[in-house]
């Protein structure tokens, strides 16, 4: 990728912190190139749906139907919808209605899917990237404030500087793009995510962080947009996440050793 540095880091602390991500900015800035390289660079599945108007809930988490078998029985199976898979990119997400949008709350929280009274668990780590343009609002769904909460990072995009553009003009034309070579497996993924759960993090540090998140509740000006109670548990993930991308983990352990 070219540019953009800011963005990649905060996408690998939300694999590592276990984290959806909320991505906006205009069309054309490679939100969904920088998804699915890092889909790519740690060996993840990765499932792309484009969302729109008439885009279903059962178009993402799969439904029941009627098969025939060999011997002419016939039974209810499941067929799973893209959303089994490690990472799963939401492609313009408020481009949905309400009612598909709602189709991914209980897989972004419990990592699972109910249907028909039957629990399907998603595949671990599960990640849901979603992209939305901030402009072109017309025909659009803004997300709910319950689903807006299952997001750890809203990353904005920024434009590409010109010297990042003829960057990118030369890269892109001629010889086939380059692609991430794997970098992590996912029982690593999954080993890390474990880690940033055990980094030790000071007593003032967590303070400062509750702090934040009461700061915003109704007593609060009306314009400030209360965080949820999980707000605190998601920012000291989010946190020691950086800490491991940044590559600060051995400290860190030295720290709590001592």
């Amino acid at each position: 990728m070219v540019g953009q540095q800011e963005v990649i880091d905060l996408l690998i602390a939300a694999v590592f912190a276990d984290g959806h991500v909320l991505l906006e900015g205009l069309p054309g800035l490679g939100k969904t190139l920088m998804v699915k390289s890092l889909a790519g660079g740690i060996s993840l599945g990765f499932n792309r749906v484009q969302f729109t108007p008439d885009l279903m809930p059962a178009d993402i988490t799969g439904t029941t139907i009627l098969a025939t078998a060999a011997d002419g029985a016939r039974s209810f199976t499941f067929e799973p919808g893209p959303i089994f898979t490690n990472i799963l990119l939401a492609d313009e997400v408020n481009r949905a209605g309400p009612k598909t949008q709602s189709a991914l709350l209980q897989a972004m929280q419990e990592h699972e899917v109910s249907l028909f009274g039957r629990h399907y668990p998603l595949p671990r780590p599960f990640l849901v990237f979603a992209t939305q343009n901030p402009v072109e609002l017309a025909g659009t769904y803004p997300l709910p404030e319950a689903q807006l909460d299952r997001f750890l990072f809203k990353v904005l995009v920024p434009a590409p500087t010109e010297a990042e553009m003829i960057d990118i003009a030369e890269r892109t034309t001629g010889a086939e793009p380059p692609r991430a070579p794997v970098v992590l497996a996912e029982a690593e993924v999954l080993a890390f995510q474990r880690l940033v759960r055990q980094i030790p993090v000071a007593a003032p540090v967590l303070r400062g962080v509750t702090r934040g998140v009461l700061a915003t509740r109704p007593t609060t000006p009306a314009h400030l947009r209360r965080c949820a109670g999980t707000c605190a548990t998601a920012s000291r993930r989010a946190a020691s996440s950086r800490c491991c991308s940044r590559r600060r983990c051995a400290r860190a352990s030295r720290g709590a050793s001592t």
